[in-house]
């Protein structure tokens, strides 16, 4: 009878995670694609309205204090997340007391040291004056921490995602209007910190958590073992890209910057809208169904098969049909520069929707070291390969080593069946075949007729039709599944 009863009650619990981790992908795809709307938008516009060096300047400030946010958390809100037991209100109280403190060490510090860090990057008042108030915005967005573990364990992410579009909304109207006056730089001072202000107010109105100061060294103890190794892990990231990134703003001009952060930010949009979304989630559902291997299985191919659906076309059309855009419009010919990086990181994309799933399923099973020793190897791929490139072929050396490192997602493959008997290409067959197919089509229409509006919107209209066309035929069968769920999810 017990025997019966906790078969129940483990039945009962899956199909809660897989409700509500449906639900969520539903509802953080769909909300976060109007707030993807409303920044490419936004981003059409200021690239408009900006020159590329104001848009270095913002990158470069960006990743310096990506940099120092990495000193403010050892793991704490991932292991919290990881943690199979439920936390305890000593566990909240102990992660905020420890991330608050160092938090607002690291905001002191970079305050009143932004002077010289302007100096050392050749940044005018205003550049200085963005960078402290990213540090503010910093140590507002730190306050959200508690509230938000506490909707992601629960895989409440259609309340998760509210604060982010109220965030986007704040941030999309304040920048523009000051970049349509003319506020250069100070456009995204003001913006940031009104964009932290209401994020911070939302959070707490929808998940209110009375904030406590406590240190538990029990609790603290049991929650470093997973939360050092996935906050070393999170550090390399960190070198590998933002401290890089900061790295290059010494040895390549601001405008050269400026071209990366544009075909970063078009090239890895498809993730923001979509991977980002689906990590989010995936990370505590697969933490939920650790000891469950058959039903993790299913869960990571169904994840591989929604992603590859969604960035692989995308990535068609970034190839394909942007650079039609820029020829179109005057006042965008000035990001032409940018095109062969855009395609660049168009790849790396393709490839990320295949390898970070993995990772984010080694830090779910608590394998954090494989997932450590896998950023270990591609951040001295990044500072190996990337300063040589750049040396020998310029600014687009950069996007260039992105897109070769990415193809080690293969590698990443093939250990991660050591542990779980997936299939890859299996799952993403269909959209791969289709894109190639869709690829094909819309780079020979694109050689037709000269540049012009209706032109490119017949070449975009020409890749999704054509993409959709291929794809119901090559997977007809995964698609008609996946329709049949998330349609029994909105009825109920």
């Amino acid at each position: 009878m017990d025997g019966s009863m906790e078969e129940l009650t483990q039945e009962i619990e899956l199909a809660t995670i897989l409700k509500r981790s449906v639900t969520g992908v539903v509802a953080l795809v769909s909300r976060t694609f109007f707030i993807q709307i409303i920044s490419f938008i936004l981003n059409f516009l200021l690239t408009v309205f900006l020159n590329p060096s104001i848009f270095g300047v913002y990158y470069l400030v960006s990743a310096v204090i990506a940099f120092l946010s990495y000193f403010s958390d050892i793991g704490l809100a991932a292991a919290l997340v990881q943690k199979k037991e439920k936390p305890t209100e000593d566990d909240y109280k102990t992660v905020f007391t420890i991330q608050e403190g160092l938090v607002l060490t690291i905001c002191l510090i970079a305050f009143f040291l932004a002077p010289e860090i302007g100096s050392f990057y050749h940044l005018n008042h205003d550049g200085v004056f963005l960078l402290q108030a990213l540090v503010v915005a910093f140590f507002i967005s730190s306050l959200k921490t508690i509230p938000s573990i506490r909707l992601e364990r629960e895989l409440h992410f259609d309340k998760l995602v509210i604060p982010e579009v109220i965030e986007t909304i704040v941030f999309s109207g304040v920048s523009l209007i000051l970049a349509v006056k003319g506020f250069g730089i100070a456009t995204f001072t003001y913006a940031v910190l009104a964009r932290g202000i209401c994020g911070l107010i939302a959070i707490y109105i929808l998940a209110p958590w009375k904030i406590g100061i406590k240190f538990s060294m029990k609790n603290l103890k049991h929650l470093l073992n997973f939360g050092i190794p996935f906050q070393l892990n999170s550090f390399l990231g960190l070198v590998k890209d933002d401290l890089f990134l900061a790295f290059a703003g010494k040895i390549l001009p601001i405008s050269a910057i400026g071209y990366i952060g544009f075909a970063q930010k078009w090239a890895f949009a498809p993730l923001r809208l979509v991977m980002d979304n689906v990590i989010r989630i995936t990370f505590p559902s697969f933490s939920r169904l650790q000891e469950d291997h058959a039903n993790l299985k299913k869960a990571l191919e169904k994840t591989f098969f929604a992603l590859s659906f969604a960035i692989f076309p995308a990535v068609v059309v970034l190839i394909t049909v942007f650079p039609h855009l820029v020829n179109i419009i005057p006042k965008y010919r000035k990001w032409e520069p940018a095109l062969i990086s855009l395609g660049l990181f168009a790849i790396n994309a393709g490839f990320s929707s295949i390898s970070t799933p993995i990772t984010n399923l080694f830090n779910a099973l608590g394998k954090i070291k494989i997932s450590l020793n896998l950023m270990i190897f591609w951040t001295v791929a990044t500072w190996t390969l990337t300063p040589l490139l750049i040396f020998m072929i310029g600014f687009n050396g950069f996007a260039l080593a992105s897109a070769i490192i990415s193809v080690s997602a293969i590698i990443v493959a093939m250990i991660a069946k050591k542990y779980i008997k997936f299939e890859v290409f299996s799952s993403i067959r269909s959209p791969l075949f289709a894109s190639i197919l869709s690829f094909i089509i819309t780079l020979i229409a694109g050689q037709i007729g000269g540049e012009s509006i209706i032109k490119f919107i017949t070449l975009f209209l020409i890749c999704g039709i054509s993409y959709l066309i291929f794809a119901f035929i090559l997977g007809r069968k995964e698609l008609i599944s996946a329709y049949t769920t998330i349609r029994g999810q909105f009825k109920k």
